[in-house]
């Protein structure tokens, strides 16, 4: 592409850092700008040779962009979207949209009546091995999904909640790693209808979970469980099996098992499971596995906004998308205070 399309990022946190990693590795694509009032925004701005600038409206004062990926603070998300959307600018909010389901529909509501697009942050379904899941799935090798199991199990150092917010509410597991997972499972397995959570705090006793586990009920019939926990030692998790990112150390294990009438799946290591012959118990069962790529799905997910910027294609992972995986999280949350299922549809 000739023209690469000019990218600029608000917000210089971990992810912001990894987006401009993604832009710098994509040649359809040039980052232009950082936007973060911080002294470590300026500095890394300027090991990126690229301007930095307090605000977006300073930005848009200054610069013409082609999107904007927006990496702030969640409760950043919502204003700094509208302001986005009001100049026509295309968006990749992160995860999760916004705050909450209120916010997101704001979002997503200004976005429709603008023409403008949104996508969220949900990069693991830019994974090649997601995409060879979602055909093994919807070309019926499974057969009809019977029932889904999730495991979320990691051990966040200590240290990793010496910064404040990581020990308020909104800041536990289920909004701030659980929301991929349930993203992932309603992205294969279709929309999530009923929910029943419980949620513990009991070993770090902070003001936010350490511990939950999440009954579901899908649309098509399909019954789930999800048990997540960052205090637990343990290699079942998206993090330590997909090798998606290279700070986490890699292990062989599955974190998920699709089950159906016909076979079995299990990811992220995209085993296809059968019994020989007829499905019986007592026919022997053995695995195959099609061959996927290791790509970067933050590489993918920023080739892919280009597209969108660029063609004005349908995005992968949507506003509407991001909304209403929130609003699955969210009524996890509330299932898990108030002790009752909640249905969504």
């Amino acid at each position: 592409m000739s023209n690469p399309a000019r990218l600029a990022i608000a917000g210089a946190g971990l992810i912001g850092k990894r987006h401009a990693d993604a832009i710098a590795a994509c040649d359809t694509a040039t980052l232009t700008a950082i936007i973060d009032p911080a002294d470590t925004g300026r500095e890394f701005a300027a090991s990126c040779k690229v301007d930095c600038y307090d605000s977006l409206s300073q930005l848009f004062a200054t610069q013409q962009v082609d999107g904007v990926i927006i990496a702030t603070p969640n409760q950043l998300h919502l204003p700094n979207a509208l302001e986005c959307i009001e100049r026509q600018i295309p968006i990749l909010v992160e995860k999760p949209i916004t705050t909450n389901v209120a916010e997101a529909e704001q979002l997503v509501a200004a976005a429709d009546k603008a023409g403008v697009a949104v996508l969220t942050g949900h990069h693991r379904r830019h994974n090649d091995l997601i995409g060879k899941a979602r055909t093994i799935i919807d070309d019926g090798t499974l057969g009809r999904i019977a029932s889904i199991q999730a495991t979320c199990w990691f051990y966040k150092p200590d240290d990793y909640f010496n910064t404040e917010w990581r020990t308020q509410p909104g800041a536990g597991p289920v909004f701030i790693n659980l929301i991929h997972d349930i993203d992932l499972l309603r992205h294969l397995c279709g929309e999530i209808e009923t929910v029943h959570a419980m949620q513990s705090s009991k070993i770090r006793q902070l003001q936010v979970e350490d511990s939950a586990v999440i009954m579901l009920r899908f649309q098509n019939g399909a019954l789930g469980t999800v048990n997540v926990s960052d205090t637990a030692v343990a290699p079942w998790s998206w993090e330590l099996t997909a090798r998606e990112n290279p700070a986490y150390p890699a292990t062989s294990q599955s974190c998920y098992l699709i089950g159906g009438t016909r076979a079995s799946l299990s990811l992220p290591d995209l085993n296809i499971w059968r019994h020989e012959g007829k499905p019986g118990w007592w026919n022997p069962i053995s695995a195959t596995r099609p061959p996927f790529s290791f790509d970067d799905p933050l590489d993918n997910q920023i080739a892919h906004f280009v597209e969108v910027i660029k063609t004005g294609i349908e995005p992968v992972v949507s506003g509407r998308d991001g909304l209403e995986t929130l609003r699955v999280i969210e009524a996890v949350k509330l299932s898990a205070s108030s002790g009752n299922s909640i249905r969504l549809f």
